[in-house]
């Protein structure tokens, strides 16, 4: 996907939800091929993407999409016809959002986020809006802006509380705001948002979320509250969350990450053993995936082994780790 063509669509898209609509009954055929199957096509990228060791398989498909989305935005229709395609559009470039994060190409991203919100509200789904603003929050949180997050997510919580309730989208704003708690030190805060998103587990888990856009049910929350707990320097709480999540089905990315934030317990104990057990999991699937997500956590780690780097192994898992792919 090249990432030229892709930020001039986004432009393109961006004009056309913002124009308002033609007022003409007539469709024509990108239109209608988008409103007979987009919402299952969408779906089925998404579910490749999720299923995916490396996010990149996905590109070639959404590639195409995206251009059937500019194309099918750019013809006349009907206001019912023009909402649906706006939040078709919100849906799809979440995922391009998506793929470009997964790259750590951060600025792409969030346009693409952006771009998404706009198309959501405009096709007036609160939800759809609530996670495209979550998404673009998690790009401040992995940049290490955890204050520009905050707004942002503020934001999110508001327009999800206008939302289907029986959707786990508040839920999971909540969980991202933890992550923003710890990131700052407010450990009285995050467990009040931690606590927040625990109460996902109250919803119909059938009908919480839809698999692609919103996914959040619940799953992830020991991994999470693990991070947080580590990043707040409490290794006493992070251990036993980490643990738990470990043992728990998880995907490539997600095991990954736990595996990179156990190898920081184990740095931050000077357990040497701890750190290159773990480590060496993770860099076993950063090499399946080429995700420049999970070089970004193991670089985390990487910060944290100047004081057993007299030791050849973690030595060793240094330079591993700064050869890995900062972009995938």
């Amino acid at each position: 996907m090249k990432r030229r063509e892709v930020l001039g669509l986004l432009a393109v898209t961006g004009a056309l939800v913002a124009l308002p609509d033609a007022g003409d009954a007539t469709r024509g055929r990108a239109a209608s091929t988008l409103l007979e199957t987009g919402d299952a096509l969408h779906r089925s990228l998404w579910q490749v993407y999720a299923l995916s060791d490396a996010k990149h398989v996905v590109f070639p498909a959404v590639r195409a999409q995206l251009d059937v989305m500019a194309k099918g935005l750019a013809e006349t229709r009907t206001a019912v016809d023009r909402s649906r395609l706006c939040r078709m559009t919100a849906d799809l470039y979440q995922l391009v959002g998506e793929l470009f994060f997964d790259a750590n190409r951060y600025t792409d991203a969030a346009q693409c986020y952006t771009l998404a919100a706009n198309a959501a509200y405009a096709g007036g789904d609160h939800d759809l809006w609530a996670c495209a603003m979550t998404r673009h929050a998690y790009v401040e949180l992995y940049a290490r802006r955890a204050h520009a997050a905050q707004p942002l997510l503020a934001a999110a919580f508001r327009i999800a509380r206008r939302g289907d309730d029986t959707l786990s989208t508040r839920h999971w704003v909540a969980a991202v705001q933890a992550q923003a708690y710890a990131a700052v030190g407010d450990l009285a805060a995050c467990n009040r948002a931690l606590d927040e998103a625990e109460k996902v587990h109250t919803l119909d888990s059938a009908h919480s979320h839809n698999g692609g856009w919103l996914r959040f049910d619940g799953s992830r929350l020991a991994e999470e509250r693990g991070a947080c707990y580590l990043q707040l320097g409490r290794p006493d709480l992070a251990e036993e969350a980490l643990t738990a999540a470990l043992a728990q089905p998880l995907s490539l990315r997600r095991r990954a990450a736990v595996l990179s934030d156990l190898a920081v317990l184990g740095a931050h104990r000077r357990d040497i053993d701890q750190v290159v057990h773990y480590a060496e999991q993770a860099l076993g699937l950063a090499d399946r995936s080429n995700s420049g997500f999970i070089g970004k956590k193991l670089d985390g780690l990487r910060g944290r082994l100047a004081p057993l780097m007299s030791d050849d192994r973690v030595s060793t898992l240094d330079h591993r780790i700064a050869a890995l792919p900062r972009t995938a």
